[in-house]
């Protein structure tokens, strides 16, 4: 490598800045030479070395491209860069980048990291890490893969940092053994890149994630009948992970913002009616190890707090509502959300105490229209678990039986989980009703959580979002450890399996956590509360939701 090159180095890094190099359209491996950043972009070939303050970048290698084309992984040692491309791991002197075969595997060689004599290689189709020997070229052991995507791999003295393109997540790898001590959520999805740097001067490690996907966007063509059509387009960048691991708690915390979230209602009516003494409650925000509650307050009208069951609720009452009148009423509230991540394995939950008697009351029973007495919901029931016993294996099993038995498709309302169940396709709010019903029929407490997810677009910041849904997911109680989340659905996950468990018993910091196990929003008149017959919320009002991303949380 010319030392003509510009040399661009982290000492004087972007600290929280988001690093969009111009002209790229891929960005897989990323790597550091000493303080320089370099980067492959895959669908072109460059191997590039980025400045971060500016997004420039050059092209390392003008006269190989082709050679670098596709290229997935990227690793430096010493003076030799080693790059995975197709089934083939190759490695080169920086100095001239002639690429030389190292080891060929089945199936496609996704990433690869190198520390001293030992070279990791990750295969996605294989379902390992294989570990080959420098030297010798030949096999050393594998690690299982640790989750079900393609993952790029980078290494440090004790740890082998794996990052999951599907789950969204890094682990982190003992790289003598490959047990798994944690793992991390990355704050956007698609992570195709990681690379740790080491500042020599407080030997503090950094990691940097690289993420490739595409966007949609409206393009003008004045040949298309209408002119706009939707489209899509490359996007691509590296960011900063900040992590924070508390191991007597089993999770880790990363990246996260800071959030205002407005929750509205507009009284109007689709059929006047009058209501006398009424009482209109709405679920606040609640204060959690990962979503910190920093201030609310009310919009259009004032309101009275209250507790239920733990949650803060906001009650705004009226004398009465009367037809032709109109309000808008509701609350802000300014948050510090986080991505969260436990780490908690069956071996953990085998021998944990009976559950006490108000959460077999409180949590077991059919409280909410579940059809837990109905054939088929039972006949589920007994079939997703089996003669299971371990309650996180249970978990797993009763996710990937819904999973497998649902698809998803937006309703109008939510049946019941036999319903749900017979018809084969349902909504997030109906996954929840399934699960939750098959979770309580085989003993493991479980409540809804919601309601809304932030648009998950960190970089616009200061602009005014809304959500396209509302959305709920549930919570699963384990003994000895407390509640965890599980995501509802497969998400934007496609239908087969295996199914990914990012957001099983982990949330990424756009999940806004409402009313854990109450009512999101109920309507009393003369203290009772109205059925959906008399009148419903939604009859009643239109409800306005906004989100602003204000900042990104500093490090931990």
């Amino acid at each position: 490598m010319s030392s003509a090159l510009p040399s661009f180095t982290v000492s004087q890094m972007f600290g929280q800045r988001t690093i969009r190099p111009l002209t790229a359209a891929s960005l897989c491996g990323i790597a550091f030479i000493k303080d320089r950043l370099i980067a492959i972009d895959t669908i072109k070939g460059h191997l590039l070395e980025i400045d971060p303050h500016s997004d420039n970048s050059t092209i390392i290698n003008p006269h190989q491209v082709k050679e670098f084309s596709e290229v997935t992984g990227l690793a430096v040692w010493e003076d030799t860069l080693w790059v995975s491309r197709g089934n083939s791991v190759y490695l080169c002197k920086l100095s001239s980048l002639g690429l030389e075969h190292f080891v060929t595997l089945p199936y496609s060689a996704d990433g690869v990291a190198v520390w001293e004599s030992t070279v990791y290689v990750s295969c996605h189709r294989l379902g390992y890490i294989l570990v080959f020997d420098l030297d010798t070229r030949k096999e050393i052991t594998r690690f299982y893969a640790p989750g079900v995507g393609i993952e790029n791999l980078a290494v440090t003295q004790e740890t082998l940092w794996v990052c999951d393109r599907t789950e969204q997540t890094v682990y982190f790898m003992d790289r003598a053994t490959g047990e798994i001590q944690f793992s991390v959520l990355t704050p956007f999805a698609s992570p195709t890149g990681i690379a740790v740097h080491k500042n020599l001067d407080t030997n503090q490690e950094n990691i940097y994630i690289a993420y490739a996907n595409e966007e949609p966007y409206i393009r003008d063509n004045p040949n298309a009948e209408p002119n706009h059509e939707l489209t899509y387009r490359d996007i691509t960048f590296i960011h900063p992970l900040y992590y924070h691991y508390e191991p007597n708690k089993r999770y880790a915390l990363s990246n996260g913002y800071l959030i205002e979230m407005s929750y509205v209602e507009e009284i109007s009516p689709l059929d006047e009616v009058y209501l006398p003494n009424v009482e209109w409650r709405i679920a606040l925000p609640s204060e959690t190890e990962r979503q910190k509650v920093k201030q609310v307050e009310p919009v259009g009208l004032p309101f009275t707090e209250e507790i239920i069951d733990g949650q803060r609720v906001a009650v705004f009452k009226f004398d009465s509502l009367t037809p032709g009148e109109r309000h808008i009423f509701g609350w802000k509230a300014l948050l510090e959300v986080r991505g969260i991540k436990y780490r908690i394995t069956p071996r953990d939950v085998e021998e944990v105490p009976e559950l006490t008697s108000e959460l077999q009351s409180r949590y077991l029973v059919d409280d909410d229209d579940l059809a837990m007495d109905t054939a088929i919901v039972r006949r589920a029931a007994r079939d997703a678990v089996g003669s299971e016993t371990n309650v996180l294996r249970k978990m797993y099993s009763i996710r990937n039986y819904v999973y497998d038995e649902l698809s998803y498709g937006i309703k109008p309302h939510i049946d019941t989980p036999d319903i749900v169940l017979e018809r084969g396709i349902g909504s997030c709010g109906e996954y929840v009703g399934v699960l939750l019903a098959l979770c309580r029929l085989n003993g493991v407490p479980c409540r809804t959580v919601g309601r809304y997810k932030c648009p998950p677009y960190g970089e616009q910041q200061g602009v005014p979002l809304q959500p396209d849904f509302n959305h709920v997911w549930l919570e699963f109680y384990i003994p000895n450890f407390g509640w965890v989340p599980m995501e509802s659905n497969p998400d934007d996950i496609g239908e087969d399996g295996p199914y990914p468990t990012r957001f099983f018993m982990g949330l990424c910091w756009y999940h806004i956590e409402i009313g854990k196990g109450v009512t999101f929003e109920t309507l009393t008149s003369n203290g009772q509360r109205l059925t959906k017959e008399e009148t419903s919320i939604g009859d009643l009002a239109i409800n306005h939701i906004r989100f602003t991303i204000l900042k990104e949380l500093p490090p931990f």
